[in-house]
Parts: C-alpha cells; structure tokens; sequence
C-alpha cells in the first residue's frame, strides 16, 4: 500500500508570531519502516507526538546517544539527524525563532546549541498538559487553539538586541549575497565582535547561519514537484556551482542532494503542508 500523508499548516495567533513562525500538524502512515534525515535550518524545533514516540537514533550533537521522545526541543544546528520510523508517524512541529527560544524556554538558542532535550525540561509542566490535550482532540485546528492557549500562558516577552536581531535577520534571510563582513559594517561592529555576540545568542557563527540559509533556499527548491536542473538549484540557492552545493549538502544533511532526492520517501515532518489550518 502506498503511503498516506495527512496534516494541516497553522499559523499562531497574532501575540505569538514573533517567537513562533507556524504549526505543522502531521499523520504520516502506510510507509515501510526506514530512516528519514531531520535538516539543519534556521528555526529551533518543537515536536509534540500524539501517538508514539519520535525516535532519534542519531542525533545532530555528536556527543548525545540516540533516544525516544514524546515531546522534545533542539536548537539550532549545522548538523543532520537521523529519525527512524516503522512506517507511521502522528504529532505537532512548532517552528520557534530564536527570541522565541528566550520568550517561551528562558534562554537563548545557544543554551540549547544542537542537543535535543524532552520539551518538560524547558517548557515545565505545561508539556505535559499540551501532550494530553492535543492527544484528546481530532480536529487539527482545536489543537492548535490549544497550542495557542498555553503558549500564551507561558510566553514572557524579553528584550530583543535591536543590533544582534538585524544581523540574524540579514544573515538567515532570503539574500544569497549577503556577506557577514557587510552584516557587520552594516550594524557597526566589528566581525570579531559580530562572531562572539552571535554565537553565544544562537549557538551557531555568522558564516554557520549563512550555509543554513543557503541550504534551506536549495531545499526548497528540491522539495518543489518537479524541482530545477541541480545547476539551477545551486546559482539560485547562492552557491558558486554544483560541486559546491554538493559538498555543502555532505556536510550539513550527510549527502548530496542527488542521493537525498532518490533516498527520500517518507515525508519529512518539517515539510507537511496538506493543508492550511485544516480539521
């Protein structure tokens, strides 16, 4: 039988929109068991299942075994992990900002850095309190009220570095030219300075969040139903040719997008977009 893939899209409610970009609802089922690999990008990762544990046996910090999660977060990285499935999977993907990682978990995304840790260990016991709800409901937009309602209940808006949010803004965004020397002129530090204060709010360098950048536009255009010539994908994506983007994607998703493109089948938790806050 052929896989099914179903889920709905959610955008948060007005308030929370700064520290939370949207919500992915997601029923996956009908697959072969395998592997699938979770991509570096520039959102920090909440995953809520509803039905069975998300497992990890591989994670993104090298240092941090395999395990199972009912609910989890992770920072930002510049390396993949491997989730492995039986063919089903069922949960909630929110897709935080790092100011959202300081308003909602009280800490900076470099607190986190590339670990993955049960979301109660940042979120208190209101993650327990949304696991049981969510699992309680059908209707994918009652979950994401309930999502909602309890972010708003936890959410402590902090004071933003005006200077440290416009460099990640420039140096994540849409820009493929963008070059961190610029970033820093542009905000009047030095690069030196730019690298400490960046990394120690984000977890990741200058140059790291420019290579995630670069690498989610190919992704995207990868994902498309009938996706670019890899020539095309790589000058538009920002990169010098394919050989570059080939090496980049060794490093940050363990293989090149050719190879992803013919390995992938189960669908990637981060890409459900059935449909938009659907039931």
């Amino acid at each position: 039988m052929a896989g099914v893939s179903e889920g709905a899209s959610g955008v948060p409610d007005p308030r929370l929109r700064a520290y939370v970009l949207g919500y992915e609802g997601y029923l996956l089922h009908g697959f072969a068991p395998g592997t699938h690999v979770g991509m570096p990008g520039s959102v920090l990762t909440v995953i809520i299942t509803i039905d069975e544990p998300i497992h990890v046996p591989v994670s993104s910090h090298p240092e941090q075994a395999g395990g199972h999660w009912d609910m989890l977060a992770s920072g930002l990285t510049v390396r993949p992990a491997v989730i492995a499935h039986h063919g089903f999977q069922h949960g909630v993907q929110l897709n935080l900002t790092p100011r959202g990682c300081r308003a909602l978990f009280g800490m900076p995304a470099a607190a986190l850095g590339s670990w993955i840790v049960n979301l109660a260990d940042v979120l208190g016991p209101r993650a327990a309190e949304l696991r049981e709800r969510l699992s309680l409901l059908r209707a994918w937009s009652q979950r994401f009220a309930v999502i909602d309602e309890i972010l708003l209940r936890r959410v402590d808006p902090v004071h933003w570095d005006g200077e440290l949010a416009h460099a990640w803004t420039l140096l994540s965004g849409p820009d493929p030219a963008v070059r961190v020397a610029e970033v820093a002129d542009e905000i009047g530090w030095s690069r030196r300075h730019l690298g400490s204060r960046f990394s120690a709010e984000f977890g990741i360098t200058p140059k790291d969040a420019v290579r995630v950048a670069r690498f989610e536009r190919s992704h995207r255009l990868l994902r498309e139903s009938v996706p670019p010539p890899l020539a095309e994908v790589a000058a538009v994506a920002g990169y010098y040719d394919q050989a570059h983007m080939a090496r980049e994607w060794r490093e940050l998703a363990g293989m090149p997008p050719s190879m992803w493109r013919e390995s992938e089948e189960f669908p990637f938790v981060q890409d459900q977009r059935a449909a938009e806050i659907g039931d």
